[in-house]
């Protein structure tokens, strides 16, 4: 697992164009005796053992992100401009070795590998959906691995885990003119500006605050020189929330701020929404059999349980749209890397975490199954 996880690390590749790394996962799947299939919504793999019974579902995303690695480490990236600061690599090592010790094994049932490209972009999870894979599947397990916890910790949050990732965009038009006479013109940066502002009231004076909301702006564009008042400004953001409710309400009180900006400084403004993933869920049987495997494997002294969801975003929500499933964080820190967090040009994981992530993988396959014949059975008298 850890010469697999270098490899990729190596050669990383973004959504949608993982081509090396899902040639290097049907080799290993081949290697293993594992019948796959290749090229699933664009880029995906997935592997297959067994025929008949209770079929239960591993998935691993691939992809990794378009920043610059500067570890220093002997395997760093070798593609300028790419890198996994994600720890993806690791979720396909980790998958990996849990075929392994299915296949030594097999359980009595049928077991998917699922590698899912572009987790990081618009999403690889639909596009395999819409493919058919969960089709007859019974459960779905996937995982992250977390450095705010030791390797060896297994992290899970009962129900809701992430929230809507939704984005927006708003577009201003003014009217360019002197910067020494802007009463002549109307000032697109300035009007702008305002918007910022007044949209983080929209949550601190307009959202019950025990309801969870986060309206971010992170890029802001507009001007061209010093001493020219500009026409046009951009505005791009994300909206974060764990219920539709919360959800609608931002979005009706942006549309409500734009058409009261708009009439007040006599700009043009357009406001669109980018629906992105739904909160992802952890259904009540598969939490309850993760953490019988995550006992199995660490002990209950190296169990997390979090009570409160992430405000991030996670594309696994799909497939728990579709198939009853549990989504699991993986202890990895790496000592002298606190200060490196997903997504960091600095990011490593502690390489300890494939083992526990794969035998837990392995464990509540096993344990799902159990599961779902023996509810077969009590519906069979």
């Amino acid at each position: 697992m850890r010469d697999i996880r270098r490899e990729i690390h190596q050669y990383p590749e973004l959504g949608f164009n993982e081509h090396r790394t899902a040639a290097l996962i049907a080799a290993r799947l081949a290697d293993l005796g594992i019948e796959c299939r290749t090229g699933v919504a664009g880029t995906g793999v997935v592997g297959v053992i067994g025929t008949s019974g209770p079929t239960v579902a591993l998935r691993a995303d691939m992809d990794a992100l378009p920043v610059t690695e500067c570890t220093g480490l002997p395997f760093s990236s070798k593609i300028d401009g790419v890198m996994h600061a994600c720890g993806h690599d690791g979720h396909v090592a980790i998958v990996l070795g849990a075929a392994c010790l299915l296949k030594e094994d097999p359980p009595d049932g049928r077991v998917l590998f699922i590698f899912q490209p572009n987790e990081e972009g618009t999403g690889g999870a639909k596009p395999m959906i819409e493919e058919g894979i969960v089709t007859g599947v019974d459960a779905i397990f996937a995982g992250h691995v977390d450095p705010r916890y030791d390797a060896g910790v297994i992290v899970l949050t009962p129900g809701v885990n992430t929230a809507y990732t939704d984005a927006f965009d708003i577009e201003i038009t003014g009217r360019a003119g002197h910067a020494a006479r802007p009463h002549e013109a109307i000032d697109a940066v300035y009007v702008a500006c305002s918007m910022v502002v007044q949209a983080q009231g929209i949550v601190s004076r307009g959202i019950d605050p025990l309801r969870p909301a986060v309206i971010s702006i992170g890029e802001i564009k507009g001007g061209t020189v010093n001493n020219v008042i500009a026409e046009k400004a951009l505005l791009r953001g994300t909206i974060r929330t764990l219920d539709a409710g919360t959800r609608g309400l931002i979005f009706e009180k942006l549309r409500r701020l734009s058409t009261s900006m708009e009439q007040y400084y006599g700009a043009k403004i357009e406001l669109t929404f980018h629906a992105g993933y739904p909160p992802l869920v952890n259904h009540e049987r598969e939490y309850e059999t993760a953490h019988r495997a995550a006992i199995d494997v660490t002990g209950s002294e190296n169990i997390i349980i979090l009570q409160t969801p992430s405000m991030g975003g996670e594309d696994f929500a799909f497939f728990l749209e579709r198939t009853p499933g549990c989504f699991i964080r993986f202890g990895a820190r790496k000592s002298g890397h606190e200060a490196a967090p997903l997504h960091s040009p600095r990011f490593d994981f502690d390489e300890e975490a494939l083992r526990t992530a794969s035998e837990f993988m392995a464990r509540a396959v096993r344990l799902e199954i159990e599961t779902l014949r023996q509810e077969i059975e009590k519906a069979g008298r």
